[in-house]
């Protein structure tokens, strides 16, 4: 190829010609300006390589590199003004290969990707070509969820204005890079996430940011679509980021801050996140293209091939072109040294007389650019200072390098400079070169990426962490081990992060290294035109283009010189065509070409001769090369004058004898085609005769049977035209008669109720008045002044009052019950009207009889015209048989090949298996079952320690409440409120029974099968023993003590006066009635709270959800004044009777001096008209309650006669209705009497078919409703909380000074945490007690267990066993009583069971044991616990977590529990299978059905998914959580099984369906989990069996087998109570015989099946809890605010 003209294939064939005979590594440097071919050239020398170089081994390496170009084309090419697939990226491939020249793998670097491009494009220009690709490929259903539409709706993709480029398809583009990313072994996951980044981007750019606050700070919408698409795409927190795109923390020595952002730093701000997003995905795929480039094989050489970019200069130059025409500097000096400094070594070498010719340097500026205190440095100092800015940048420049000669300032600007480059002069724009070189991006959004849900879209963005191997700490033989408390030395702080240009010049000198350490080989991209035409030439610029990449340097220097040369071999085979023959002969070649040269060139100057090798002055070897051509020339003249001639007669000798042939057989064809021809023309006349006349005759035979049939409908037409007449006529007589009927009732029924509403509001008007006037008179009276004055006559006022009322009273009663009497006659009336109405209808059947006697007669004529009709059935039916029996036969055979592949799968199973192997599957299975069984065991232990535990609280709180009590008997009110306080319900005496033979049986089921210390349990029932004793005697002491209450009250009534007992008589039903309302409006109250809960609960925000809460908190507050008025009176009525009863004492000597007449003198009409108010208000009080008796009674007897009357009327008109409609179909023929019947039935089907629509469209607005107000309430409750928390952080601010100095030490944190021994109850109650998942749910997973670990570390560092021991049982009993709290919260149960398991894994994997330190990284090891060994609390934490446990499956069966019958047996989820119900059915869900219990199973789906996201969320162990579904699916199976052996109305094949179509959906549930591995699957079993022993066939002795080798699972009285049960779905199937059924039994006799025939499913397995360690390190841990612990200092 070397004698050709220049092409890509020759560069890169020398280039591995080279590396295999000299065994050097080689690289191709491909250099041109934008657009001149670079890409494509650098591909073709790819190509070369892969095809020549193939790897020799499958793995299809070569494949594999040719595919990393378009996935890097698509990522980081992109159109431009002189290019349409421009390289926005600098990329050197290394192809490496073996000592056979083998491809064995490849390695990319990639420099400088333009990353502004992806928020800015200039016009013409656009972005990277996958933007356009994925909007062009929005349609496909894979990328639905993208939510892309074209491109021009993007901010990012439509800058440069159009979107497309001509001959270009943006789909076929994505199909072939997807295809490349396969090839490389992309994941097709990671291949979704790929482009679910490149979408978020695009819809990061079109965020709506408004300014508020004079452009002060910025929002963006929750309601924005973008936002919300970019938050779901990423998998990141939509509120989180909402708020960090507007705002940035700023971080000092003291204190943080939150600041809002304006307007123009939110949008550089977005762009930059933008950027960083792409540029982290972009090295993100260059490095798994070099995962799938990497061999594990030995590189011998590589063959590096360099595509960067080329000299550039636009009309605004930034800092990408400074840095692109920084390294066309570097790569143009590299190319200077080499090739002019190998011209003159190859002089020196061949030893030819030469003089050393001077060429261009460009090292001075290099050294602007990257020297010290040159132009990168300055721009690095910039960066550096706090306010640094692009002017103060410039204006460094300017003083610096002013005097320099590449270094220039233009005369009408001052932010801009220009550097004299190899090339030309470009002119740089100083603004965006700090922004651009720094890269900053905040962090605040970094670390929202880092939490996202998205694995790889986390990865994205995790910072690099050198870990070093952990050290092994052997665990020593005593319970404490002690280690030294030296501190271990912390390594240093992290470089500051280097900027852009820093980063660039280090790789460009890591490339140049590279470059020097090889052979490079060059290629010059040279382009024709600016204007991308074909087939046109600008001689201008491809000359500049020459200058610029150095090739007329170097054709100078090689002119100056001998710029062609030949090896004297090569010179002599090529030019030994001139030589004559006596010069050929001779044997030193050197002598024969320097006589051949001497004769054919006569200038001597004009060559030289050198050691290997002869040098041409230009223009020699073309002469030489015209010689030998001329002498070529008449050589070949010759040859072609003998050889054409020899041709020609042999053409001419074959031509002859081909003619004579051809001329033969073409005479004998056409004699036969002529043949041919007259005997087609014979038959083709005879053919015309017969179609011609079948033709006519079809026509005749077509118009006649047209007339015939437009005749018949036309009759027809006209007849039934006469009969749609009359039938309308008839019609509309009936519906004027009904609606003229209707339109009257309806008038009068408006008309009645318009007067009732009048009557009834116009009489509560006027009851309100007399209300309001009463209360009036209520308040105004003045309460008992002296109750001393004028006692007797109010007793005596009261009692005739008394019997007034009871008078009254009994005269109401007999109205009552009068009013009674008459409702049941008048309702004995109606039901007698109906049945006499109903006899009457039944006397209007006897003349329909003559009517059904017409309808026999047209019967009779139906079954006649309906005769043709069987003929075809019977036809049918006979067809149906024959392919029944053929189905049938098909069966049979289809069953015999079963039975013969389960022999011959039995056989094989039989050969294949091994004594050895059996004996050793049963032993582990008996080891696994043992195992299983003592964990059981020693869980019931816990549990029923956890539930003795309670009793024993329960006890101790009741104990506590009887020695608070005082010596006095205490009101019914102190024990109703006591009871309503105490949360748990007290323990009597026969509950303490039977927790003593509880005790009993526990400790005998231990001793016999348990092998454990009972001491705790002896323990805890003598303490129950003594508690109870103790209790005992307080019930005792206190019952003595109310005895001599009671005869200390018997002897003091005794003394006490008569009239002194009438009026404490008086006194006390007086202060019973006030205490009996007192209790009213506390029962009031707590109606009013629970109601107020309700609502809280319920997320309603609308106007009249507010409107109404506030009429209830206006009730509330008239509520507890009245409740304060009402406690006044009673302290005033007790104050006044205690003042009566001492002044009674005092007077008793006095009574019988004094007349009874002269004892009232200060009675007078004031005190009368107290007591008349007082009289009168009872009164009221009893008339009310008498005339609301009367009035609801009343009412009830009106709503029923109404109720009655309604359903008469509703009677009557079903009777009419029915009647016309007999009517109508009597006088319809019998197929227009079926159309009739179909069309009603379909009226209604589509009436209640639109009633639901209407109900659904409602249920679904109601719940859009609910949902945005519970968004609301949420937003409000985080605010609420936030400034809750920033009032409490000012507050400790304030009163702790000290704090502020501990937090400056915050960057030598070493994972532990001090706090002061009075603060442990405010940290058990800030950490456990008060603390709800909610706050923390942001925050790391398991925080309050790392927290609680901190400090026990810190208790550990400074040898403090009391403050440990201290630590760990108030954590413990702290989590208990949160537990107690919420023993039915399933989110807060989950947590703690979280928490503590966290817990229980940091103190094994800093326990210091080997074991638990395997995956310790040595910063963990730093953290392990030096003094203390916790092996002990270890156990009580793991006992702790077995009862959280059992808790948490308690609550999940709770709540499952009602939902599964109704969702697995009940609901109907395959639709059409309700009308398949077994025959007899009893309908025993039909109640549950349309009440609000029936549940479907996406109801059970949807909680378990609630179950799920809850676990998952609080980081709950991935092997707990699969434990939690194996007991929740085991329950399922059970509840559900024995629900199915006890009902007999679900046992049929429809259940069976629908059964397995609900295991099938919640397996597949299991599978979009991942939790098959959990067994969850294989507790299903049984139902599944069942669901399939409903299904099979039940009859003959085969179906027998088949069932009891598939119901494996079931045991024998379970199949059989089955197959009992089981209930025949229609009359074509039957019931299962006896003779089945024993037959089954006989089949399952062998069998040793439990007796029972229920599951248990309270049953629950024993649970595990894997050594799960933690990556977290304990000093990366941060404290929010939210939980307060301001008290905890970091050490």
């Amino acid at each position: 190829m070397g004698d050709m003209d220049p092409h890509i294939f020759a560069v890169a064939e020398e280039a591995y010609k080279q590396m295999a005979r000299d065994e050097k590594n080689q690289s191709i440097i491909v250099s041109g300006e934008s657009g001149a071919g670079k890409t494509v050239s650098a591909k073709y020398a790819m190509r070369f390589f892969a095809t020549v170089g193939g790897s020799a081994s499958e793995t299809n390496i070569e494949a594999k590199v040719l595919a990393s170009s378009p996935i890097m084309e698509a990522i980081g090419n992109a159109k431009t003004t002189r290019n349409d697939n421009s390289s926005r990226f600098g990329k050197y491939i290394q192809i490496g290969f073996d000592k056979r020249y083998h491809i064995i793998g490849a390695n990319m670097r990639t420099y400088l990707l333009e990353k502004s491009r992806v928020v800015f494009q200039a016009e013409d220009e656009r972005n990277y070509h996958i933007f356009y690709q994925l909007c062009a490929s929005a349609s496909l259903p894979e990328f639905k969820d993208l939510a892309l539409t074209c491109a021009e709706d993007f901010f990012y993709a439509s800058q440069g204005g159009d979107a497309s480029i001509e001959g270009v398809d943006d789909a076929e583009d994505l199909e072939r890079t997807r295809r490349a990313f396969d090839l490389l072994g992309v994941k097709e996951s990671h291949q979704t996430t790929i482009f679910r980044i490149i979408a978020a981007i695009l819809h990061l750019g079109n965020l709506d940011i408004q300014a508020e606050r004079d452009g002060d700070a910025c929002s963006i919408s929750s309601m924005d679509e973008h936002l919300n698409t970019f938050c779901g795409l990423l998998g990141v927190e939509h509120g989180q980021m909402q708020h960090w795109l507007c705002h940035r923390k700023l971080v000092t020595t003291a204190e943080t801050y939150v600041k809002s952002m304006s307007l123009q730093q939110v949008l550089n701000a977005r762009d930059a996140l933008a950027k960083h997003i792409y540029a982290q995905l972009f090295n993100w795929i260059v490095q798994h293209i070099n995962k799938a480039l990497h061999t594990t094989v030995k590189q011998h050489s590589f063959i590096g091939v360099l595509d960067i970019y080329g000299f550039e200069t636009f009309e605004v130059n930034s800092f990408e072109q400074f840095c692109i025409n920084y390294a066309n500097e570097k790569l143009q000096q590299q190319f200077n040294s080499h090739v002019f400094k190998l011209e003159q070594e190859e002089y020196m070498k061949e030893e030819i007389p030469w003089t050393l010719i001077d060429f261009y340097d460009n090292q001075p500026c290099i050294d602007l650019i990257e020297a010290k205190l040159g132009i990168l440095d300055l721009l690095d100092e910039e960066c550096k200072v706090p306010k640094g800015t692009d002017h103060n940048w410039a204006q460094k420049l300017y003083d610096r390098h002013a005097g320099s000669q590449h270094f220039q300032k233009p005369r009408m600007s001052n932010t801009s400079f220009i550097v004299v480059h190899f090339a030309d002069k470009v002119e740089y724009q100083c603004e965006g070169f700090l922004e651009k070189n720094r890269d900053t991006v905040y962090e605040e959004q970094i670390n929202i990426l880092k939490a996202s849900k998205y694995q790889m879209v986390a990865d994205l963005f995790q910072d690099e962490k050198d870990s070093a191997p952990a050290a092994p700490v052997g665990k020593g033989s005593s319970k404490i081990n002690v280690r030294s408390a030296r501190p271990v030395v912390k390594a240093a702080n992290k470089e500051h992060k280097k900027t852009v240009g820093h980063q660039f010049r280090n790789s460009l000198h890591l490339l140049m290294e590279t470059l020097n350490a090889t052979t490079p080989h060059y290629v010059r991209c040279i382009k024709p035109n600016d204007e991308k035409l074909p087939f046109k030439f600008d001689p201008k610029r491809a000359v500049q283009q020459l200058r610029a990449c150095g090739v007329l340097e170097t054709i100078r220097i090689s002119a100056a010189g001998f710029p062609s040369r030949w090896s004297y071999h090569d010179f002599f085979n090529r030019y030994r065509v001139l030589m004559k023959k006596r010069d050929v002969s001779k044997n030193d070649k050197k002598q024969i070409c320097q006589a051949l040269l001497e004769d054919l060139i006569k200038d001597p100057d004009k060559f030289q001769f050198g050691r290997t090798k002869i040098f041409f002055r230009a223009g020699q070897v073309a002469y030489l090369e015209k010689l030998r051509a001329d002498k070529f020339r008449a050589a070949t003249i010759m040859i072609q004058k003998t050889v054409r001639g020899w041709l020609q007669r042999v053409k001419y000798q074959r031509l002859k004898g081909a003619a004579i042939v051809i001329q033969r057989y073409a005479r004998g064809h056409l004699a036969r085609r002529l043949a041919e021809h007259l005997r087609r023309t014979r038959a083709a006349t005879v053919f015309q005769k017969q179609y011609r006349m079948l033709r006519i005759r079809r026509a005749f035979q077509r118009v006649r049977s047209a007339t015939i049939t437009i005749q018949a409908f036309a009759r027809g037409m006209f007849v039934r035209r006469v009969y749609r007449k009359m039938l309308v006529e008839h019609k509309a007589t009936i519906l004027q008669k009904y609606v003229r009927t209707w339109l009257a009732r309806t008038r009068f029924l408006r008309i009645r109720r318009a007067t009732i509403i009048l009557q009834c509001y116009y009489r509560r008007m006027k009851a309100r008045q007399q209300l309001k006037a009463l209360k009036i008179e209520a308040r105004s009276a003045q309460h008992l002044k002296k109750l001393n004055i004028g006692m007797e006559n109010k007793v005596v006022q009261l009692q005739r009052k008394i019997d007034e009322q009871n008078k009254e009273y009994k005269l109401l009663n007999e109205q009552l019950s009068t009013l009674t009497s008459a409702h049941s006659s008048e309702v004995e009336k109606l039901k007698k009207e109906l049945e006499q109405y109903q006899q009457c209808h039944r006397g209007d059947g006897n003349q329909l009889v003559s009517l059904q006697e017409e309808m026999e007669s047209l019967r009779l004529e139906l079954e006649k015209a309906h005769g043709e009709r069987k003929v075809v059935e019977d036809s049918y039916v006979k067809e149906k048989d024959l392919l029944r029996k053929r189905i049938s036969d098909l069966e049979e055979e289809n069953a015999l090949l079963k039975r013969e592949k389960e022999e011959l799968n039995r056989r094989i199973l039989c050969q294949s298996q091994d004594e050895f192997a059996q004996n050793t599957v049963e032993e582990n299975l008996q080891m696994k079952k043992e195992l299983e069984e003592e964990r059981s065991r020693y869980q019931n232990l816990v549990k029923e320690y956890s539930r003795l535990e309670q009793r024993y609280d329960n006890l101790r709180d009741e104990i506590t409440i009887i020695k608070q009590a005082p010596g006095h008997r205490r009101n019914p009110s102190n024990q109703s409120s006591l009871e309503s306080d105490s949360n748990y319900p007290s323990i009597s005496t026969s509950e303490l029974g039977d927790t003593e033979d509880v005790i009993q049986q526990v400790e005998e089921a231990g001793m016999e099968k348990a092998a454990m210390d009972m001491t705790l349990f002896l323990k805890l029932q003598k303490r129950v023993r003594e508690l109870e004793q103790e209790r005992k005697k307080l019930q005792t002491q206190l019952e003595k003590k109310e005895q001599e209450g009671k005869k200390a009250q018997v002897i003091e009534t005794k003394t006490e006066m008569a009239s002194d007992h009438e009026d404490f008589a008086y006194d006390s039903l007086k202060r019973q009635e006030l205490e009996s309302e007192n209790k009213k409006l506390k029962n009031e109250l707590n109606e009013l709270r629970k109601a107020i809960a309700e609502r809280a609960t319920q997320n309603n925000s609308s106007n009249d959800i507010q409107d109404s809460y506030s009429l209830l908190l206006n009730q509330l507050k008239s509520a507890n004044e009245e409740l304060e008025v009402r406690k006044e009176e009673v302290l005033i009525l007790r104050t006044q009777i205690m003042k009566a009863a001492q002044q009674k004492e005092t007077g008793k000597d006095m009574e019988a001096s004094i007349n009874t007449h002269a004892s009232w003198p200060n009675s007078d009409k004031h005190v009368d008209q107290e007591d008349a108010i007082e009289a009168y208000q009872g009164m009221c009080e009893t008339n009310r309650l008498l005339e609301a008796q009367l009035q609801d009674q009343r009412r009830e007897h009106e709503e029923e006669v109404e109720t009655l009357k309604n359903q008469v009327e509703a009677m009557k008109e079903e009777m009419e209705k029915q009647q016309q409609a007999f009517l109508q179909t009597l006088q319809l023929s019998p197929e227009a009497q079926v159309e009739f019947g179909l069309q009603q039935e379909i009226t209604r089907l589509t009436n209640e078919n639109l009633d639901l629509k209407e109900l659904l469209e409602k249920l679904e607005k109601n719940e859009k409703k609910l949902k945005k107000q519970l968004k609301i309430y949420m937003k409000k409750v985080q605010d609420f909380e936030a400034s809750q928390a920033m009032v409490q952080m000012e507050r400790r601010r304030h009163e702790l000074n000290r704090q502020v100095a501990v937090q400056r030490k915050e960057k030598d944190f070493q994972g532990m945490l001090e706090y002061y021994k009075e603060d442990e109850p405010l940290l058990v109650r800030n950490l456990i007690t008060d603390l709800k998942p909610q706050t923390v749910s942001a925050t790391v997973p398991c925080l309050p267990a790392y927290i609680l670990y901190m400090c026990i570390r810190h208790a550990d560092y400074i040898n403090d066993d009391q403050k440990v021991h201290s630590l760990l049982t108030s954590t413990i009993n702290g989590i208990k009583k949160v537990l107690k709290k919420h023993n039915e919260d399933f989110q807060m149960t989950s947590f703690w069971l979280a928490n503590t398991c966290r817990l229980l894994h940091c103190l094994k994997q800093y326990s210091g044991d080997a074991g638990f330190m395997t995956q310790n990284t040595a910063k963990q090891n730093e953290h392990c616990l030096k003094n203390f060994d916790l092996t002990e609390y270890r156990q009580v934490l793991s006992d702790l977590s077995i009862q959280i446990y059992q808790q948490l499956i308690k609550i999940a069966e709770g709540i499952l529990q009602p939902m599964i019958v109704s969702a697995m047996l009940e609901n109907e989820s395959i639709q059409g299978l309700s009308g398949v119900k077994p025959m007899g059915y009893r309908n025993r869900s039909s109640s549950m059905a349309d009440s609000d219990s029936s549940y479907s199973l996406d109801a059970v789906i949807r909680q378990m998914n609630t179950f799920y996201s809850i676990m998952c969320d609080q980081g709950l162990d991935p092997e707990i959580i699969q434990q939690v579904f194996k007991q929740l699916f085991y329950m399922i199976n059970a509840v559900t099984l024995n629900n199915l052996l006890l009902r007999k109305d679900v046992c049929s094949w429809s259940t069976g369906m629908q059964l397995r179509f609900n295991i099938s959906q919640l397996e597949e549930w299991l599978r979009g989990k991942n939790l098959q591995q959990s067994g969850a699957a294989q507790t299903l079993e049984p139902l599944i069996q069942a669901a399939q022993l409903l299904q099979l066939k039940k009859k003959t002795s085969e179906d027998a087998e088949a069932i009891c080798s598939l119901c494996t699972s079931l045991t024998t009285q379970q199949i059989v109570k089955i197959l009992n049960l089981y209930t025949p779905v229609n009359e074509f199937e039957e019931r299962v015989t006896v003779s089945f059924i024993r037959n089954i039994q006989a089949h399952l006799q062998e069998r040793n099946d439990p007796p029972q025939l229920l599951l248990d499913f309270k049953y629950m397995f024993p649970v595990l809890f894997p050594f799960n360690p933690s990556s977290i390190t304990m000093d990366s841990i941060h404290l929010p605010a939210s939980l307060n612990l301001e008290f905890l200092n970091k050490v």
